[in-house]
Protein backbone atom coordinates (compact mmCIF):
# COMPACT_ATOMS: atom_id res chain seq x y z
CA UNK A 1 0.00 0.00 0.00
CA UNK A 2 2.76 2.23 0.88
CA UNK A 3 4.73 1.58 -2.59
CA UNK A 4 1.30 2.41 -4.26
CA UNK A 5 0.75 5.48 -2.49
CA UNK A 6 4.61 6.52 -3.07
CA UNK A 7 4.36 5.86 -7.03
CA UNK A 8 0.65 7.89 -6.88
CA UNK A 9 2.82 10.63 -5.32
CA UNK A 10 3.02 14.28 -7.78
CA UNK A 11 6.84 14.98 -6.31
CA UNK A 12 8.05 11.04 -7.00
CA UNK A 13 6.26 11.71 -10.25
CA UNK A 14 7.90 14.49 -11.48
CA UNK A 15 11.12 13.64 -10.32
CA UNK A 16 11.06 10.49 -11.89
CA UNK A 17 10.07 12.36 -14.91
CA UNK A 18 12.97 15.08 -14.33
CA UNK A 19 15.81 12.66 -14.31
CA UNK A 20 14.85 11.59 -17.63
CA UNK A 21 14.33 14.65 -19.00
CA UNK A 22 18.17 15.79 -17.80
CA UNK A 23 19.50 12.57 -18.61
CA UNK A 24 18.41 13.42 -22.05
CA UNK A 25 19.53 16.30 -22.39
CA UNK A 26 23.04 15.55 -20.91
CA UNK A 27 23.36 12.67 -23.44
CA UNK A 28 22.05 14.93 -26.17
CA UNK A 29 24.74 17.63 -25.15
CA UNK A 30 27.41 15.10 -25.11
CA UNK A 31 26.88 13.76 -28.69
CA UNK A 32 26.74 17.37 -29.89
CA UNK A 33 22.78 17.67 -31.21
CA UNK A 34 21.70 20.88 -31.79
CA UNK A 35 19.31 21.98 -28.72
CA UNK A 36 20.13 19.37 -26.26
CA UNK A 37 18.31 20.41 -23.74
CA UNK A 38 15.30 20.65 -25.41
CA UNK A 39 15.66 17.81 -27.71
CA UNK A 40 17.30 14.90 -25.73
CA UNK A 41 14.42 16.00 -22.53
CA UNK A 42 11.72 15.75 -24.65
CA UNK A 43 12.97 12.39 -26.27
CA UNK A 44 14.06 10.67 -22.84
CA UNK A 45 10.96 11.38 -21.59
CA UNK A 46 8.87 10.63 -24.28
CA UNK A 47 10.61 7.30 -24.33
CA UNK A 48 10.84 7.05 -20.60
CA UNK A 49 7.08 7.38 -19.92
CA UNK A 50 6.57 4.43 -22.33
CA UNK A 51 8.98 2.31 -20.89
CA UNK A 52 8.62 2.41 -17.49
CA UNK A 53 5.04 2.43 -16.48
CA UNK A 54 4.86 1.68 -12.70
CA UNK A 55 5.31 5.40 -11.92
CA UNK A 56 2.79 7.51 -13.98
CA UNK A 57 5.21 10.45 -15.39
CA UNK A 58 4.19 14.31 -14.43
CA UNK A 59 5.03 17.65 -15.58
CA UNK A 60 3.82 20.59 -13.76
CA UNK A 61 2.68 23.14 -15.95
CA UNK A 62 4.21 26.13 -13.74
CA UNK A 63 7.71 24.95 -15.50
CA UNK A 64 6.60 25.03 -19.04
CA UNK A 65 5.13 28.96 -18.21
CA UNK A 66 7.93 29.66 -16.41
CA UNK A 67 10.23 28.83 -19.08
CA UNK A 68 7.85 30.52 -21.32
CA UNK A 69 8.05 34.06 -19.24
CA UNK A 70 11.81 33.71 -19.67
CA UNK A 71 11.60 32.97 -23.62
CA UNK A 72 9.01 35.87 -23.78
CA UNK A 73 11.56 38.25 -21.48
CA UNK A 74 14.56 37.25 -23.95
CA UNK A 75 12.48 38.38 -27.38
CA UNK A 76 11.25 41.64 -25.35
CA UNK A 77 14.93 42.11 -25.03
CA UNK A 78 15.29 42.38 -28.48
CA UNK A 79 12.71 44.95 -28.98
CA UNK A 80 13.55 49.22 -29.94
CA UNK A 81 11.92 52.02 -31.52
CA UNK A 82 13.35 51.31 -34.66
CA UNK A 83 12.61 47.84 -34.49
CA UNK A 84 8.84 48.49 -34.33
CA UNK A 85 9.29 50.81 -36.92
CA UNK A 86 11.15 48.16 -39.38
CA UNK A 87 8.12 45.92 -38.41
CA UNK A 88 5.65 48.35 -39.49
CA UNK A 89 7.30 48.17 -42.84
CA UNK A 90 6.89 44.59 -42.97
CA UNK A 91 3.73 44.33 -42.39
CA UNK A 92 2.45 43.58 -45.97
CA UNK A 93 4.83 40.62 -46.09
CA UNK A 94 3.26 38.94 -42.45
CA UNK A 95 -0.09 39.11 -44.22
CA UNK A 96 0.96 37.31 -47.62
CA UNK A 97 3.08 35.15 -46.59
CA UNK A 98 0.65 33.69 -43.18
CA UNK A 99 -2.13 33.06 -46.08
CA UNK A 100 0.24 31.33 -48.61
CA UNK A 101 1.39 29.18 -45.88
CA UNK A 102 -1.79 28.16 -44.98
CA UNK A 103 -3.56 27.99 -48.64
CA UNK A 104 -0.37 25.76 -49.30
CA UNK A 105 -1.34 23.34 -45.72
CA UNK A 106 -5.07 23.71 -46.96
CA UNK A 107 -3.60 21.52 -50.30
CA UNK A 108 -1.36 19.00 -48.41
CA UNK A 109 -4.42 18.45 -46.53
CA UNK A 110 -6.53 17.88 -49.08
CA UNK A 111 -4.33 14.89 -50.79
CA UNK A 112 -3.23 13.64 -47.05
CA UNK A 113 -6.91 13.12 -46.12
CA UNK A 114 -7.14 11.09 -49.38
CA UNK A 115 -4.39 8.97 -48.76
CA UNK A 116 -5.14 8.69 -45.43
CA UNK A 117 -8.71 7.98 -45.42
CA UNK A 118 -8.78 10.80 -42.36
CA UNK A 119 -11.97 12.98 -43.24
CA UNK A 120 -10.97 16.43 -44.64
CA UNK A 121 -12.16 18.39 -41.60
CA UNK A 122 -10.48 16.15 -38.92
CA UNK A 123 -7.40 16.41 -41.29
CA UNK A 124 -7.21 20.00 -42.00
CA UNK A 125 -8.36 21.21 -38.18
CA UNK A 126 -5.14 18.66 -37.35
CA UNK A 127 -2.97 20.05 -39.65
CA UNK A 128 -3.32 24.00 -38.55
CA UNK A 129 0.47 25.12 -38.49
CA UNK A 130 1.21 26.65 -34.92
CA UNK A 131 -2.85 26.61 -33.47
CA UNK A 132 -2.75 23.18 -31.29
CA UNK A 133 -3.99 25.58 -28.62
CA UNK A 134 -6.80 26.88 -31.11
CA UNK A 135 -7.71 23.60 -32.68
CA UNK A 136 -8.60 21.61 -29.92
CA UNK A 137 -11.01 23.73 -29.09
CA UNK A 138 -12.33 24.25 -32.48
CA UNK A 139 -12.41 20.19 -32.75
CA UNK A 140 -14.36 19.88 -30.28
CA UNK A 141 -17.33 22.20 -31.28
CA UNK A 142 -17.37 20.30 -35.05
CA UNK A 143 -19.53 17.83 -35.38
CA UNK A 144 -17.50 14.51 -37.03
CA UNK A 145 -14.37 15.95 -35.95
CA UNK A 146 -12.35 13.07 -33.90
CA UNK A 147 -10.79 15.19 -31.53
CA UNK A 148 -7.91 12.06 -30.62
CA UNK A 149 -6.71 12.18 -34.55
CA UNK A 150 -6.73 15.69 -34.09
CA UNK A 151 -4.04 15.99 -30.99
CA UNK A 152 -2.19 13.37 -32.30
CA UNK A 153 -1.60 15.28 -36.02
CA UNK A 154 -1.17 18.44 -34.00
CA UNK A 155 1.62 17.25 -31.62
CA UNK A 156 3.18 14.84 -33.50
CA UNK A 157 3.74 17.25 -36.69
CA UNK A 158 5.20 19.81 -33.64
CA UNK A 159 6.93 17.53 -32.10
CA UNK A 160 8.62 16.45 -35.27
CA UNK A 161 9.07 20.14 -36.18
CA UNK A 162 10.80 20.77 -33.14
CA UNK A 163 13.39 18.18 -33.76
CA UNK A 164 13.76 18.44 -37.56
CA UNK A 165 14.57 22.10 -37.64
CA UNK A 166 17.19 22.73 -35.32
CA UNK A 167 18.93 19.85 -37.61
CA UNK A 168 18.42 22.11 -40.44
CA UNK A 169 19.37 25.15 -38.82
CA UNK A 170 22.67 23.82 -37.75
CA UNK A 171 23.41 21.50 -41.25
CA UNK A 172 25.72 22.92 -43.54
CA UNK A 173 22.99 23.56 -45.43
CA UNK A 174 22.45 26.61 -43.68
CA UNK A 175 25.58 27.01 -42.66
CA UNK A 176 26.71 26.84 -46.84
CA UNK A 177 24.73 29.91 -47.22
CA UNK A 178 26.78 32.34 -45.59
CA UNK A 179 24.61 33.05 -42.56
CA UNK A 180 26.72 35.18 -40.04
CA UNK A 181 24.13 34.32 -37.26
CA UNK A 182 25.67 31.03 -37.35
CA UNK A 183 29.67 32.39 -37.37
CA UNK A 184 31.50 31.70 -34.23
CA UNK A 185 32.49 35.45 -34.00
CA UNK A 186 29.03 36.31 -33.30
CA UNK A 187 28.65 34.53 -30.26
CA UNK A 188 28.69 36.26 -27.09
CA UNK A 189 30.28 35.98 -24.03
CA UNK A 190 28.12 34.36 -21.68
CA UNK A 191 26.20 36.43 -19.01
CA UNK A 192 26.68 36.55 -15.43
CA UNK A 193 24.96 35.72 -12.83
CA UNK A 194 26.51 38.45 -10.86
CA UNK A 195 25.26 40.56 -13.73
CA UNK A 196 21.43 40.09 -13.10
CA UNK A 197 20.93 42.13 -10.20
CA UNK A 198 19.50 44.53 -9.24
CA UNK A 199 17.62 44.90 -12.57
CA UNK A 200 16.39 41.89 -12.86
CA UNK A 201 14.02 41.93 -10.09
CA UNK A 202 12.46 44.94 -11.70
CA UNK A 203 11.56 42.69 -15.03
CA UNK A 204 10.52 39.94 -13.08
CA UNK A 205 7.94 41.76 -10.98
CA UNK A 206 6.01 43.50 -14.03
CA UNK A 207 6.61 40.16 -16.14
CA UNK A 208 4.83 38.07 -14.23
CA UNK A 209 2.24 40.82 -13.33
CA UNK A 210 1.52 40.87 -16.87
CA UNK A 211 1.49 37.09 -17.52
CA UNK A 212 -1.14 36.32 -14.65
CA UNK A 213 -3.04 39.69 -16.38
CA UNK A 214 -3.14 38.12 -19.61
CA UNK A 215 -4.40 35.00 -18.18
CA UNK A 216 -6.67 36.25 -16.52
CA UNK A 217 -8.10 38.23 -19.86
CA UNK A 218 -7.58 35.01 -21.45
CA UNK A 219 -5.24 36.09 -23.85
CA UNK A 220 -3.62 34.00 -26.32
CA UNK A 221 -0.03 32.41 -24.80
CA UNK A 222 -0.54 34.88 -22.18
CA UNK A 223 2.96 33.55 -20.24
CA UNK A 224 4.61 34.24 -23.29
CA UNK A 225 2.91 37.41 -24.20
CA UNK A 226 2.46 38.77 -21.45
CA UNK A 227 6.28 39.34 -20.24
CA UNK A 228 7.41 40.15 -24.04
CA UNK A 229 5.42 42.74 -23.96
CA UNK A 230 6.09 44.01 -20.17
CA UNK A 231 10.51 43.65 -21.34
CA UNK A 232 8.98 45.38 -24.18
CA UNK A 233 7.72 48.62 -21.89
CA UNK A 234 10.55 49.04 -20.23
CA UNK A 235 12.91 48.30 -22.80
CA UNK A 236 11.63 51.43 -24.82
CA UNK A 237 11.14 53.64 -21.40
CA UNK A 238 14.86 52.88 -21.11
CA UNK A 239 15.40 50.38 -18.52
CA UNK A 240 17.92 47.81 -19.30
CA UNK A 241 17.37 44.26 -18.37
CA UNK A 242 20.30 42.04 -17.98
CA UNK A 243 21.30 38.79 -20.29
CA UNK A 244 20.21 35.46 -18.60
CA UNK A 245 23.28 32.81 -17.92
CA UNK A 246 23.90 30.10 -20.63
CA UNK A 247 22.73 27.55 -17.60
CA UNK A 248 19.23 29.03 -16.46
CA UNK A 249 18.74 29.62 -20.84
CA UNK A 250 19.07 25.34 -20.84
CA UNK A 251 17.20 25.20 -17.92
CA UNK A 252 14.26 27.26 -20.06
CA UNK A 253 14.74 24.36 -22.95
CA UNK A 254 14.59 21.60 -19.95
CA UNK A 255 11.30 23.01 -19.03
CA UNK A 256 9.85 22.78 -22.39
CA UNK A 257 11.39 19.51 -23.56
CA UNK A 258 9.96 17.55 -20.39
CA UNK A 259 6.70 19.08 -20.94
CA UNK A 260 6.19 18.62 -24.71
CA UNK A 261 7.58 15.11 -24.42
CA UNK A 262 4.51 13.88 -22.46
CA UNK A 263 2.48 15.36 -25.07
CA UNK A 264 2.24 12.44 -27.62
CA UNK A 265 -0.07 8.92 -26.75
CA UNK A 266 0.25 7.07 -29.99
CA UNK A 267 -1.29 4.45 -27.88
CA UNK A 268 -4.97 6.02 -27.60
CA UNK A 269 -4.55 6.03 -31.38
CA UNK A 270 -6.44 3.63 -33.76
CA UNK A 271 -4.95 3.10 -37.64
CA UNK A 272 -1.58 5.05 -35.54
CA UNK A 273 0.71 3.67 -38.19
CA UNK A 274 -1.37 5.30 -41.29
CA UNK A 275 -1.81 8.76 -38.97
CA UNK A 276 1.71 8.75 -37.90
CA UNK A 277 2.43 8.58 -42.00
CA UNK A 278 0.28 11.09 -42.99
CA UNK A 279 1.90 13.22 -39.88
CA UNK A 280 4.94 12.70 -40.59
CA UNK A 281 4.84 13.59 -44.71
CA UNK A 282 2.71 16.60 -43.67
CA UNK A 283 5.42 17.58 -41.62
CA UNK A 284 8.02 17.32 -44.11
CA UNK A 285 5.90 18.92 -46.83
CA UNK A 286 4.84 21.76 -44.37
CA UNK A 287 8.77 22.37 -43.66
CA UNK A 288 9.34 22.42 -47.62
CA UNK A 289 7.26 24.70 -48.23
CA UNK A 290 8.00 27.09 -45.48
CA UNK A 291 11.72 27.09 -46.45
CA UNK A 292 10.44 27.89 -50.16
CA UNK A 293 8.45 30.84 -48.56
CA UNK A 294 11.84 31.96 -46.07
CA UNK A 295 13.35 32.56 -49.68
CA UNK A 296 10.26 34.72 -50.59
CA UNK A 297 10.73 36.86 -47.58
CA UNK A 298 14.49 36.99 -47.84
CA UNK A 299 13.81 38.67 -51.65
CA UNK A 300 11.32 41.07 -50.26
CA UNK A 301 12.95 42.38 -47.39
CA UNK A 302 17.04 42.43 -46.16
CA UNK A 303 16.65 39.96 -43.58
CA UNK A 304 18.83 36.67 -43.22
CA UNK A 305 17.98 32.87 -44.24
CA UNK A 306 17.46 31.66 -40.75
CA UNK A 307 15.50 34.25 -39.69
CA UNK A 308 12.94 34.55 -42.35
CA UNK A 309 12.80 30.48 -41.94
CA UNK A 310 12.35 30.44 -38.16
CA UNK A 311 9.54 33.42 -38.59
CA UNK A 312 7.86 31.32 -41.14
CA UNK A 313 8.62 27.37 -39.57
CA UNK A 314 5.30 25.94 -38.82
CA UNK A 315 5.58 25.53 -35.33
CA UNK A 316 5.12 27.33 -31.81
CA UNK A 317 6.88 30.79 -31.72
CA UNK A 318 8.17 29.95 -27.98
CA UNK A 319 9.98 26.65 -29.80
CA UNK A 320 11.34 28.67 -32.70
CA UNK A 321 12.15 31.80 -29.69
CA UNK A 322 14.44 29.04 -28.12
CA UNK A 323 16.33 28.77 -31.62
CA UNK A 324 17.01 31.52 -32.64
CA UNK A 325 18.26 32.69 -29.33
CA UNK A 326 20.74 29.65 -29.81
CA UNK A 327 21.84 30.62 -33.44
CA UNK A 328 21.14 34.69 -33.09
CA UNK A 329 18.38 35.06 -35.31
CA UNK A 330 16.54 38.79 -35.52
CA UNK A 331 13.84 37.60 -32.51
CA UNK A 332 11.93 40.64 -33.03
CA UNK A 333 11.27 39.83 -36.89
CA UNK A 334 10.56 36.17 -36.23
CA UNK A 335 8.21 36.75 -33.07
CA UNK A 336 6.21 39.28 -35.05
CA UNK A 337 5.43 36.95 -38.10
CA UNK A 338 4.95 34.49 -35.19
CA UNK A 339 2.63 36.26 -33.38
CA UNK A 340 0.80 37.39 -36.84
CA UNK A 341 0.29 33.76 -37.66
CA UNK A 342 -1.09 32.91 -34.32
CA UNK A 343 -3.33 35.74 -33.60
CA UNK A 344 -4.72 35.20 -37.65
CA UNK A 345 -5.22 31.54 -36.68
CA UNK A 346 -7.23 32.44 -33.31
CA UNK A 347 -9.36 35.06 -34.72
CA UNK A 348 -9.93 34.39 -38.40
CA UNK A 349 -9.58 30.88 -38.83
CA UNK A 350 -12.09 29.47 -36.43
CA UNK A 351 -15.16 31.61 -37.96
CA UNK A 352 -13.96 30.66 -41.44
CA UNK A 353 -13.08 26.96 -40.90
CA UNK A 354 -16.71 26.80 -39.26
CA UNK A 355 -18.47 28.19 -42.35
CA UNK A 356 -16.50 26.48 -44.51
CA UNK A 357 -17.44 23.11 -42.71
CA UNK A 358 -21.46 23.78 -42.83
CA UNK A 359 -21.14 24.05 -46.25
CA UNK A 360 -19.03 20.87 -46.86
CA UNK A 361 -21.66 19.17 -44.99
CA UNK A 362 -24.49 20.81 -47.03
CA UNK A 363 -22.47 19.24 -50.20
CA UNK A 364 -21.86 16.29 -48.93
CA UNK A 365 -25.34 15.35 -47.95
CA UNK A 366 -26.80 16.74 -51.53
CA UNK A 367 -23.94 14.47 -53.41
CA UNK A 368 -25.24 11.60 -51.62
Amino acid sequence: MKGAQLTENKWVQFLFTCMFAIIGGAVFQLIHIPLPWLLGSMVFVLIGSKLFTQIKPYWPGVLRNTGMGIIGYTIGLSFTLSTLKEIGKQLPSMVLLTVLLLLFTLLITFFMSKLSGISFPTALIGSIPGGLSQMIPLAEEIKGVDLTVVTFLQVSRLMMIIFCVPLLIFSPLMTGLGNPSLSASTHPASASWAGLFPNIWLFIVVCTLLALLAKKINFPTAFLLGPMIGTIALNIAGFHGPDLPTVLMNGTQLMFGGYIGLLLKPESLKNAVKISATAVLSGIVLILCALALSVLLTIMHPVSFVTAFLSLSPGGMDQMAIIAKEVHGDLSILICYQLFRALFISVAVPPLLKAAFKKYEKWKSAAN
